[in-house]
């Protein structure tokens, strides 16, 4: 039980560290040279460098105690700490190791694209850990808290116009405000994308009339189980069965073609399916505390 749990810590850190790898060259290789309005704490950490030279680092450390505490008790402890660890870490990497990379002095766009691609990327993967960096995360995950039906990027994405219009009116650049909401914008795709595609799949609708038969080969084929739902043909009035299996897309293709060889009467439908939770998929934990966590 120990070394499990101490696997696990270490997979949670390894992949803390690669996000925030991904968001140290996202905001000091491609948004600080490239001068745009950037989101989050980030944004405001930016302005501070820009305007007093205060290290981007520093101040996002500093800018975090107040709202860490605010949101302490609403997040709880465990979410608590292995964000001031991920942010500790970020703002590290943020100061003294993406400073050893080359930085992008090319296109603003091309910044802008790479920004939000490289950052959404790594902030995807530390709230995929049920972390973050801290700062405007901690106010995103207490209102995902508060709101769960509504996507992280959704949230990310409204409480980050405010920030981008502030920098971009403050510097007197209209093109920075553009190049921010498009970082904005591919940051908050980037995150639900990665986040939520983890859970999508595709969802078969199998109309046949050996139902059994064709939840047994889509077990053989892909080790899914399936739903047997009773149908009736509207034209003939013959009983059907509709067989029901969600698995990924990759799956599908062999149970589509496993189907199609068993019982070639069949007649199948194939949904996308944007988030499939239950047994042998990955559930998501965001930004939620555990309901017997003091």
């Amino acid at each position: 039980m120990r070394n499990e749990r101490l696997k696990n810590n270490i997979k949670q850190l390894a992949w803390e560290v690669v996000g925030s790898v991904c968001i140290a060259v996202g905001i000091y290789n491609f948004a600080v040279q490239a001068e745009f309005p950037m989101t989050g704490f980030s944004g405001i950490s930016i302005i501070l460098y820009q305007l007093f030279g205060v290290p981007i680092g520093l101040s996002t450390i500093a800018l975090n105690i107040p709202v860490a505490i605010l949101c302490y008790r609403l997040l709880g402890r465990k979410f608590f700490i292995s964000s001031i660890r991920c942010l500790v870490i970020s703002s590290l990497l943020i100061d003294y190791v993406a400073p050893l990379f080359p930085v992008y002095e090319g296109s603003r766009l091309l910044a802008a694209l790479c920004t939000g691609v490289t950052a959404g990327f790594g902030y995807a993967v530390i709230y995929m850990q049920n972390s973050s960096t801290g700062g405007s995360d901690f106010i995103i995950m207490a209102v995902k808290a508060k709101k769960p039906y509504i996507s992280l990027g959704k949230i990310a994405f409204l409480s980050d116009v405010g920030i981008i219009l502030a920098g971009g009116i403050l510097f007197g650049d209209v093109d920075g405000i553009i190049y921010g909401m498009i970082v904005n914008f591919l940051f908050a795709v980037a995150v639900d994308k990665i986040m939520y595609g983890i859970n999508s799949g595709k969802l078969a609708l199998i109309v046949t009339e050996h139902g059994q038969l064709v939840a047994d080969v889509i077990e053989e084929t892909c080790q899914r189980g399936s739903t047997l739902l009773k149908g009736q043909g509207a034209y003939s009035g013959s009983d059907k069965q509709v067989v029901l299996c969600a698995c990924s897309s990759k799956e599908m293709y062999f149970v589509q073609h496993a189907v199609k060889e068993a019982d070639p009467k069949s007649f199948t439908i194939i949904l996308e399916s944007n988030e499939v939770h239950g047994e042998g998929f990955r559930t998501l934990q965001i930004g939620e505390r555990r309901q017997n966590q003091k």
